[in-house]
């Protein structure tokens, strides 16, 4: 099988997909286990160092086996799709040269098929005077404000943009500066063409239930201390940066720390901002028809884990 270049794949990518909190890093943890392989991270937050507890990093001491992509860069740094596929196809290149079946996992969409599929990205230096300008228009705007500017230079692209996504809508303003819609290239995302032969894998199951285990994550989380991790990233200057403004888990907590509301306040909305994410990251994957889904409420993390793997040994 040709991986898109020309050359010979051996084994088939697996990418286990889904919604937060549906079991995504323990079903492969254990895959990569019995396979003997490593975890390439698809978490658009997990590469930034120190934003640890609030993105559900696996400790270290938990993980079984190499956990790849996370902390790569400081929360102050710039960071991107375009990015992530370089750093994705590095590692799924070496690992198909050691004969080894990379396993992809995460919940950001746009990652996996940067890493997967033919996508190419506007050109341009992330940290470009462009980038900048519009970083420190978002900053004195707002999300909304921003967002706005958007919608009257390109309403198309505005429309499938949430308001409160800062870093895309940033994206969609550089593209135009580049002479690129968003809208137009988002237009080719329905129609993908493979680099790589793969299988994808996508979790799922009842909603409340789903639901609970993210209120429960972040009950968790603030048990395991997400209120000094952020206020240790504010310490080192990260109140300000474009990240951890937009992190879920982050934004919120900063806004208790500035008194803009109360904890109390500020965990009820990192869970039903949780939630709404959940159901954006649903919506993205069963757009593929290639993802094959495992029902969660009919199968443990070793059923699941022993699934993919026939599949994967079958085909």
């Amino acid at each position: 099988m040709s991986d898109g270049r020309g050359e010979t794949q051996v084994k088939p990518v697996i990418a286990i997909v889904g919604p937060t909190a549906s079991g995504k890093s323990a079903v492969a943890d254990e895959v990569a286990v019995r396979l003997d392989t490593e975890v390439i991270s698809a978490d658009a937050m997990q590469v930034y160092r120190g934003m640890d507890i609030g993105t559900a990093k696996t400790p270290v001491a938990e993980r079984r086996v190499p956990l790849l992509l996370v902390d790569i860069v400081d929360p102050c740094e710039a960071y991107s799709a375009a990015l992530y596929q370089i750093d994705a196809r590095r590692e799924i290149d070496r690992l198909l040269g050691c004969g080894k079946a990379p396993i992809l996992c995460g919940g950001t969409g746009l990652y996996v098929r940067a890493a997967l599929d033919e996508m190419d990205f506007p050109s341009g230096d992330v940290e470009s005077s462009s980038r900048m300008r519009y970083q420190a228009m978002a900053a004195e705007l707002g999300d909304e404000g921003i967002h706005a500017v958007l919608s009257e230079r390109d309403p198309r692209s505005a429309a499938l943009i949430h308001p409160h996504n800062v870093r895309r809508t940033i994206r969609a303003l550089e593209m135009l500066d580049e002479g690129v819609s968003y809208a137009d290239q988002s237009s080719g995302f329905s129609c993908p063409r493979a680099r790589y032969e793969s299988m994808q894998f996508a979790l799922t199951m009842d909603r409340q239930r789903l639901y609970a285990r993210i209120d429960e994550r972040v009950d968790q989380m603030v048990r395991a201390g997400l209120v000094d991790e952020v206020r240790e990233l504010v310490a080192h200057g990260a109140a300000d940066a474009l990240t951890s403004r937009q992190a879920i888990g982050y934004k919120e907590i900063i806004d208790a720390l500035e008194h803009r509301c109360t904890m109390s306040e500020a965990i009820d909305t990192i869970k039903m901002r949780s939630r709404r994410y959940a159901k954006r990251q649903l919506s993205w994957f069963r757009r593929d028809g290639r993802i094959v889904w495992l029902d969660m409420d009919e199968m443990g993390v070793e059923q699941a884990a022993q699934r993919i793997i026939e599949e994967y040994e079958r085909g």
